[in-house]
């Protein structure tokens, strides 16, 4: 098993380690974290964890993760558009309309079928058999860039790059309404919906701090065309945050019902742009996907620039 640490600071005092070790580990998650715990291989100073234990100031905390388990998901021979690949990972321009992963209504199909059959048996265990390889995530109707890991030396170094904000994100969303600022940041904590589970929400409550940078680039009547970058990657985040501020996506459905769609089944979001360090060589790496067909025409549809 390949070992993590992490010192907790005085913020982090008080919250639960199970919660800290996913915040610090985006791509494993929290219930394979509390299987690990269940295991003895979390450990806080030196002696294992409780699934419900809370941490101090100036606790070392390790996390094993687990060897590479057997992936029973079905390869399955599905295009992909591949923007760059080596030995360690993979850069995908995933289209619309495609699911990261298995999930309860989507069991095949994905993104991770398709990686399977790509990379084989290569791919990163460390997300657990049902994500093996995926690092990050982007909604079944968001289109664009997502990077994946090929072993688990790759993952490891890519999940640290997402806590720790270097791995650069950049979207970009048709939003609805006008706007009287050229750009903002959207610091916000997201959350699952206190009611609604299918939904995450704006919320104190069981919320994690999320942050989110916009910048109009192009203004038409009654909509913008935004740049969006994330600091952080909740769920849902920039719908929701946009939503929360009276601009939902177009075609949002979820967060944006009052939305006209323009014919739309889906959020009008891109994932534009991504930079990162090559987890072996340390390089720094940029990649973009051009707008997809889908997003021009929507484009079109709205009209000339005002």
């Amino acid at each position: 098993m390949d070992e993590e640490r992490i010192q907790l600071t005085a913020e982090e005092s008080g919250e639960r380690i199970d919660a800290l070790l996913a915040r610090a580990f985006p791509a494993v998650s929290r219930s394979l974290i509390q299987k690990c715990m269940e295991a003895g291989t979390v450990t806080r100073n030196g002696s294992a964890v409780r699934k419900n234990a809370r941490g101090a100031a100036g606790d070392v905390i390790c996390f094993a993760f687990p060897d590479t388990e057997e992936l029973p998901v079905e390869a399955q021979d599905i295009p992909l558009d591949v923007v760059y690949e080596d030995a360690d990972l993979i850069v995908v321009n995933k289209v619309r309309g495609m699911v990261v992963h298995p999930a309860p209504g989507h069991p095949d199909g994905t993104l991770v079928n398709a990686l399977l059959f790509r990379c084989g048996d290569t791919l990163s265990g460390v997300g657990g058999v049902q994500r093996p390889g995926i690092v990050h995530r982007i909604d079944k109707d968001t289109s664009g860039l997502l990077v994946a890991a090929k072993n688990d030396f790759s993952h490891q170094g890519l999940s640290a790059q997402l806590s720790d904000h270097s791995l650069f994100r950049e979207y970009e969303a048709v939003a609805c309404g006008s706007f009287r600022e050229r750009s903002g940041t959207i610091d916000r904590p997201v959350g699952r919906h206190p009611v609604d589970r299918k939904r995450m929400a704006v919320t104190e409550k069981n919320g994690r701090r999320a942050v989110t940078h916009w910048e109009l680039e192009t203004v038409y009547r009654g909509y913008a065309l935004l740049r969006c970058r994330l600091e952080t990657g909740r769920t849902h985040q920039i719908r929701v945050h946009l939503a929360s501020i009276g601009h939902p996506l177009l075609g949002d459905g979820l967060y944006g019902a009052k939305c006209p769609d323009k014919g739309l089944e889906g959020q009008c979001l891109h994932a534009r742009r991504l930079t990162l360090i090559h987890p072996r060589t340390g390089e720094t790496m940029r990649f973009e996907a051009p707008r997809p067909a889908y997003f021009t025409g929507v484009l079109e549809k709205l009209g000339p620039e005002t």
